[in-house]
C-alpha cells in the first residue's frame, strides 16, 4: 500500500456518475463517527440524494446495535440517503435488494461473492461487506414518503490489528484495495443508484430470483437467533418476494421478517 493514493475525491467520483446515479450529490470527508448518523440528521435538510463517504469511520454501526470496525485505507465506509414514494410496509426487501445491487457491481469487478440473509456479502464463506439500513417516514407537510439511509461497509485489507478488534476472521479483497478508490466507489454507487430507482418502481420482487441465485445458504440447516436467544431452527429455502427468509421447519415452511434477528449455520 506504500505510495498508494487511498483517498477519495469528491470531483472524480461526482463525474463517474452514470444514469440513475446523476441525481445523487457526493459529499467526502476525512473523518466521522458513522455517516449513517450524520445523514439521518441532516434529512430534514435534503432534498435529494446524497452520498457521504468518510476516510475514517470512528463510530460505525452494524445491525442490532453492533460496531463496525474500519481503518483507513483497510475499508470502504459510505453511506447512501435515498428518498423513496413508497411507505415503509413496503421497504421490507430493501436490504437484500441492495445485497444484490452490491454483489452484481463486485461480480463485475471480478470479486464473486454469496449473500448471507438478510444482509451480509460473504467471500469464500466469510463477511466480505456489511449492509446498515435506517429508515424514517416523513410528514405529508414535507412531501411524505420514506427516506432510507443505507450504510455499507467493505473490507478490502484486513491487517491484524484490525482483524483483532473485529473478534473474528472476516474477508478482504485486495484486488479491489489496488484500485482507483473513487472509480470503486462510483462503480458501486452507480449499481445501487439503479438497484433503488428499480426498487422504487417493482419493489423486491424482482430482485427475488437474483437474491436467491446468490444464496449463500441455500439448503443449509440454520438457527435464526434474537439476541442470542433461538427462534427458529430449520432449512433454508431462499427469499420470497417481500424479503423474508423461507424457512422448511419441523412444523412446516414458515417465512422469517429480518428485524434485528441474525442467522448462523447449524453445526452438526
Amino acid at each position: 500500500m506504500r505510495g498508494m493514493d487511498i483517498s477519495l475525491s469528491e470531483s472524480r467520483i461526482a463525474a463517474l456518475r452514470q444514469a440513475s446515479a446523476q441525481q445523487v450529490a457526493v459529499e467526502v470527508v476525512a473523518e466521522t463517527g458513522s455517516t449513517n448518523a450524520d445523514l439521518l440528521a441532516r434529512l430534514d435538510n435534503l432534498s435529494s440524494p446524497l452520498l457521504l463517504a468518510a476516510e475514517i469511520q470512528t463510530a460505525g454501526r452494524g445491525r442490532a446495535g453492533r460496531n463496525w470496525h474500519s481503518a483507513a485505507g483497510a475499508t470502504l465506509t459510505f453511506s447512501l440517503a435515498w428518498r423513496f414514494q413508497r411507505p415503509l410496509q413496503s421497504l421490507l426487501g430493501l436490504p437484500l435488494a441492495v445485497g444484490v445491487a452490491l454483489a452484481e457491481a463486485l461480480a463485475a469487478l471480478d470479486v464473486p461473492v454469496a449473500l448471507k440473509w438478510p444482509n451480509d456479502v460473504l467471500k469464500d464463506g466469510k463477511k466480505l461487506a456489511g449492509i446498515l439500513l435506517e429508515t424514517v417516514s416523513m410528514p405529508a407537510a414535507m412531501q411524505g414518503g420514506t427516506w432510507a439511509v443505507i450504510g455499507i461497509g467493505l473490507n478490502l485489507t484486513v491487517p491484524d490489528r484490525l482483524e483483532a478488534q473485529i473478534g473474528h476472521m472476516v474477508a478482504d479483497a485486495r484486488w479491489l484495495a489496488r484500485m482507483d478508490r473513487s472509480r470503486l466507489l462510483a462503480a458501486l454507487l452507480n449499481a445501487l443508484a439503479e438497484a433503488l430507482t428499480q426498487f422504487e418502481e417493482g419493489g423486491f420482487k424482482a430482485f427475488m430470483p437474483r437474491w436467491n441465485s446468490l444464496h449463500a445458504h441455500a439448503g443449509q440447516m440454520v438457527l435464526i437467533l434474537d439476541h442470542g436467544q433461538l427462534l427458529q431452527q430449520g432449512r433454508a429455502v431462499g427469499a420470497d418476494e417481500s424479503g423474508c427468509l423461507l424457512l422448511d421447519t419441523a412444523a412446516g415452511r414458515i417465512a422469517v421478517v429480518a428485524g434485528d434477528v441474525s442467522l448462523r449455520i447449524k453445526e452438526n
